[in-house]
C-alpha cells in the first residue's frame, strides 16, 4: 500500500495541528528499526507552526476546562442573590457542595478516561471528554428550579457530569502533548497546554465584568445583595447563565481537530503494534474519511510479527501490578500523586473561593454603596489576583522548564507559598485588605511559577508508554482528592466560632496556617521525583538503562536522515 507524501518530504497524515509520524518510516521492514526511527523523529523535530497548532488545540481545552472551573465562585455568589431573596447568600453547605461536585466528578474522570486512553487508545477518547463537558455547560445554563428539584441539587448533577469530562482532559491533552512533542521543548508545550488555564480565568473575570456593566442599571437600586429582587434578581439570574454558557464556546471550536487527531506514534508501537493501520487512516484522512481499512491479511502478518519482534513490554494487569510493585517505580507514582494532592488542598482552596475571600478581607464589600458596586468590585478583583498573579506565574514556567528544570521550579515554588502561607495565616489580622489582595496575587503567580504546572507537567513524562495515561490519571485524581478535602474538610472551617451579627469568618487566619503546613509536605513530596529536562520519554521509562540499546538508538540518526531528506531530522536533543 502506498503512502501519500506532501511538498516538504514527509508522508501526509493527521490534521493541521498533529503530523502523523507514524507513516514516515513505512518502507522500513524491520519493526524496532522503524519504531527508533520514527521515535527518533518526533523527538528531534525542529520547533514550528505544527507544535503551535498543536498546543492550541490541546490548550483551548483547558481554557474551557478553567473557565468552568473557576467561575464557580462567581456562581454561587449569583446563585445566593437569586435563589435565596432577603438573605442574598447561599448556606455554606450549599455553597461547598457546588464547588465540591466539579471535584467529584474531575477524579471520576481523571482515572476512567485515563485508563481507557492506555486501553483503547489516545485518538478513541480525545474529544470524547470534551463533548461532556460541551452538553453539561448548556444544560446547567438552561437549568432551573422547580417544585420538585431543588436548583442546588440539579446544578450539582450538571457539574458532576462536567467534571468527568474535565478530569478526562487532564491526561489525555498532556500525554498526546508530551507524545508529540520535540524534546527540547517537551515541557514548554506541556506548559503552554497548562497555561491556558489562566486565561480561562482572566476570561471569567472579563465575561462577569461585562455582564456586570451591561445590567448596571438593575443591580444600582439593590443596596445590598440581600435586597436584590424583582428586576435586580431577573439580572443576575441572566448574568449568572450567561456567564456559565459562554464556556461551551471555545470547547465546540477545539472539538474538530480532537476528533481527527491520528494516533500518537508511541501508542501505536508500544501498545497496538499496529503499523499498517497508520498507513490506511493517511489515505482515509486524504479522502476525508474517519478511519482506513487496511489490508487485513498484510496489517495481521506485520501485527503478529510486531508480537514476535517488538522489544517493548506489553500491557496488561499482572504487569501493571508488577510494575508498580517495585519501589522504585511505586515513590515515582507517590511523588507524583502526593506533590499533587497536597498542592491541590490549598490551590483550590483559594482559587475557588476568591470571590469570599475578596470579601472576607473587604475589598468587594468596603465602600460599596450596592449591588452592583459589589459585584463590579468582585469581577475587579478577580482580574487582579488572575492578571497579575496566575497569568504572568503560568508564562514564566513556560519559558522556564526547559532550562532551569521541573524540580527546581517545583522546590522554590513549595517553598515560597509556605512562607506566604505562613504570612498570611499568622499576621492575617494585623495586615491591611490591601496588603492581604498583594499576597494572594504573588500566591498566585508561585502557584503558577510552582507546583500547579510542574505537577501536571512531570506525570505526562516520567511513566511507560503503556501506562502512562492512567499513571497521570491517578495522579490528577490525587490532585482532585486535595481540592476536596481542602474545600469540603478545611475550607468550612473558617466560619467556626461565628456568632450572628459577628465576624462570620473568625477561623480564616487559621485555615491559611493549614494550608502553609501542606505547601511544607509538598516541598518533601518533591524529593521523589526525578529531573525530566532534555531526555526522551524512552529514556525517563528506563527503557535506555542498557548502553547497547542507547548505542543502537544514536546509530538510528543517520538513515533517520536520509530516510526523509532531512540532515537534522534526528539529531536529539
Amino acid at each position: 500500500m502506498g503512502v501519500a507524501v506532501t511538498n516538504d518530504g514527509k508522508t501526509a497524515g493527521g490534521n493541521s495541528a498533529y503530523h502523523n509520524f507514524n507513516n514516515d518510516f513505512a518502507h522500513v521492514k524491520d519493526v524496532n528499526a522503524r519504531r527508533r526511527l520514527a521515535l527518533a523523529e518526533v523527538d528531534a523535530a525542529p520547533f514550528g507552526w505544527y507544535h503551535v497548532r498543536a498546543i492550541a488545540v490541546a490548550g483551548v481545552g483547558f481554557f474551557t476546562d478553567s473557565y468552568d472551573i473557576f467561575t464557580v465562585s462567581l456562581l454561587t455568589l449569583m446563585l445566593g442573590i437569586v435563589y435565596f431573596p432577603g438573605v442574598g447568600h447561599m448556606p455554606t453547605t450549599s455553597d461547598t457542595a457546588i464547588k465540591l461536585s466539579t471535584s467529584a466528578g474531575t477524579v471520576i474522570g481523571q482515572v476512567g478516561f485515563g485508563a481507557l486512553a492506555d486501553i483503547v487508545g489516545r485518538k478513541q477518547m480525545y474529544g470524547l471528554e470534551l463533548i461532556f463537558v460541551i452538553f453539561a455547560t448548556v444544560a446547567q445554563a438552561l437549568t432551573s428550579s422547580s417544585p420538585s428539584i431543588n436548583i442546588i441539587g440539579i446544578i450539582i448533577f450538571w457539574r458532576v457530569l462536567m467534571g468527568i469530562g474535565i478530569g478526562g482532559d487532564y491526561p489525555l491533552s498532556s500525554v498526546i502533548t508530551s507524545e508529540f512533542a520535540t524534546t527540547k521543548w517537551r515541557g514548554a508545550m506541556m506548559g503552554a497546554v497548562f497555561a491556558m488555564q489562566g486565561f480561562g480565568q482572566l476570561a471569567a473575570a472579563f465575561v462577569m465584568l461585562f455582564l456586570t456593566l451591561g445590567f448596571k442599571s438593575q443591580l444600582e437600586p439593590a443596596a445590598t445583595l440581600a435586597q436584590c429582587t424583582g428586576d435586580c434578581a431577573v439580572a443576575v439570574d441572566r448574568m449568572w447563565r450567561s456567564l456559565i454558557g459562554f464556556g461551551a464556546v471555545p470547547g465546540c471550536i477545539a472539538l474538530y481537530y480532537r476528533l481527527t487527531i491520528p494516533e500518537t506514534p508511541r501508542y501505536t508501537f508500544d501498545v497496538q503494534l499496529d503499523v499498517e493501520q497508520a498507513d490506511a487512516d493517511t489515505e482515509a484522512y486524504l479522502q476525508g474519511k474517519s478511519g482506513g481499512q487496511p489490508n487485513e491479511v498484510a496489517r495481521a502478518l506485520v501485527k503478529e510479527e510486531a508480537k514476535k519482534k517488538m522489544e517493548v513490554q506489553k500491557a496488561s494487569w499482572s504487569d501493571f501490578v508488577r510494575h508498580y510493585s517495585k519501589r522504585k517505580n511505586a515513590m515515582l507514582l507517590a511523588g507524583t500523586a502526593l506533590s499533587w494532592c497536597f498542592l491541590d488542598i490549598a490551590y483550590y482552596g483559594v482559587s475557588l473561593n476568591n470571590a469570599t475571600i475578596l470579601e472576607v478581607i473587604g475589598y468587594s464589600t468596603k465602600g460599596a454603596a450596592n449591588t452592583y458596586e459589589i459585584l463590579y468590585n468582585t469581577a475587579i478583583g478577580n482580574m487582579i489576583i488572575v492578571l497579575a498573579g496566575a497569568v504572568p506565574g503560568y508564562w514564566v514556567t513556560v519559558f522556564t522548564v526547559d532550562t532551569l528544570g521541573r524540580k527546581p521550579i517545583q522546590f522554590m515554588g513549595f517553598g515560597i507559598l509556605t512562607c506566604l502561607f505562613v504570612a498570611m495565616g499568622f499576621a492575617y489580622k494585623h495586615i491591611p485588605a490591601n496588603g492581604l489582595l498583594a499576597i494572594v496575587v504573588l500566591a498566585q503567580f508561585f502557584f503558577n511559577f510552582g507546583p500547579n504546572a510542574t505537577t501536571f507537567i512531570v506525570p505526562g513524562e516520567v511513566f511507560p508508554t503503556r501506562y502512562r495515561s492512567t499513571s497521570h490519571g491517578i495522579s490528577a485524581a490525587m490532585g482532585k482528592i486535595g481540592s476536596i478535602i481542602g474545600q469540603g474538610a478545611i475550607a468550612p472551617l473558617r466560619t467556626r466560632g461565628a456568632v450572628p451579627g459577628g465576624n462570620p469568618n473568625p477561623w480564616m487566619d487559621h485555615v491559611l496556617e493549614i494550608y502553609a503546613l501542606f505547601m511544607l509536605l509538598g516541598f518533601g513530596t518533591t524529593f521523589l521525583i526525578p529531573e525530566t529536562k532534555r531526555k526522551t520519554l524512552e529514556e525517563l521509562a528506563g527503557e535506555y538503562d542498557d548502553e547497547e540499546e542507547q548505542a543502537d538508538q544514536t546509530a538510528a540518526g543517520p538513515v533517520a536522515s536520509g530516510a526523509n531528506g532531512s540532515g537534522n531530522a534526528t539529531e536529539l536533543n
